[in-house]
């Protein structure tokens, strides 16, 4: 009880910082890879993201719609009871519409839905089983900018659903950020939290920790030594680490991330979510490298 209690609130970190980068990512492309180490996997993924604004007639009131697309890549060491080959290569890809607009008191709201599929894609048909669904309802009071405050900050708070990572349920969270000198940052939650140091306007490096992973469904299913029948994979990491941003402009970033895993496991799980098989996934380095243009 007391783990599943831990891997709840470091999801709540990903899904804070995951739901505020998705209202303001306008694009993003970025390689991730878990070289394989002393682990049997190899991890790798492509991910592209895009989202186009559409200015509506209130003031600062936009639409977004988007595409977020990935390629995951499993490579496994050894002969395991299983072919393999059904689980090396997933497809992900989400369409994202989202809608912000500002309140009264300095207030934005942010909401976003994001219909998708995850899947390995062996028959070449989507169906219902691939497909996940996610959303968030955001409450931003952005003072980052602002002339008038003395030291910037910035809160959130608000409450997010993902069918992709495992757990289908809502979860609140809250996020606060606040730049207290003129080189250093925090960002304080429930859970979240990281210390930033701003280098210059140019260079700003970040200690962060992290939850990052996905799930899968395997159209053909998998058969596990005759007996049992794996329906879908769910990778989870928990990752904690330094990262160091790039600014190349106000709205355009390049970034380069290197990461202890703190935890890291691979499961196959049958038709009731229930992991009945887990792989070996003692990988300890996770690297990755985007650039992002953002709001």
């Amino acid at each position: 009880m007391k783990k599943i209690k831990y891997l709840y609130l470091i999801l709540g970190l990903l899904i804070t910082n995951f739901t505020f980068a998705q209202l303001s990512d306008l694009a993003k492309i970025d390689y991730t890879i878990l070289p394989r180490g002393n682990s049997g996997i190899e991890y790798s993924r492509v991910r592209a993201l895009f989202n186009y604004p559409i200015k509506l007639k209130k003031e600062g009131t936009y639409i977004l719609v988007g595409l977020d697309y990935s390629n995951i890549m499993l490579s496994m060491d050894g002969n395991p009871s299983f072919n393999s080959e059904e689980i090396r290569d997933f497809q992900l890809l989400d369409f994202n519409i989202a809608y912000t607009t500002p309140l009264k008191n300095d207030w934005r709201l942010g909401v976003r839905l994001t219909p998708g599929f995850s899947s390995n894609l062996t028959v070449n048909n989507v169906s219902f089983e691939d497909a996940v669904f996610s959303g968030d309802l955001v409450f931003i009071k952005d003072k980052k900018e602002s002339k008038d405050v003395e030291k910037p900050w910035r809160l959130i708070i608000g409450a997010s659903y993902s069918g992709n990572r495992g757990f289908p349920f809502p979860l609140p969270f809250i996020s606060y950020y606040r730049k207290f000198d003129a080189k250093w940052s925090y960002n304080l939650g429930i859970p979240k939290t990281n210390l930033q140091y701003h280098a210059s306007t140019k260079h700003r490096f970040k200690l962060y920790a992290e939850l990052d992973g996905f799930t899968a469904n395997l159209q053909r299913g998998l058969l596990i030594e005759n007996t049992l029948d794996a329906e879908s994979i769910n990778m989870s990491l928990i990752l904690s680490g330094l990262q160091y941003e790039y600014h190349i402009t106000n709205h355009v970033q390049f970034y380069a991330r290197s990461s202890y895993v703190l935890s890291s496991t691979v499961n196959l799980r049958d038709n009731n979510k229930d992991n009945i098989r887990e792989l070996d996934s003692s990988n300890t380095l996770y690297l990755r490298t985007g650039i992002r243009i953002k709001i």
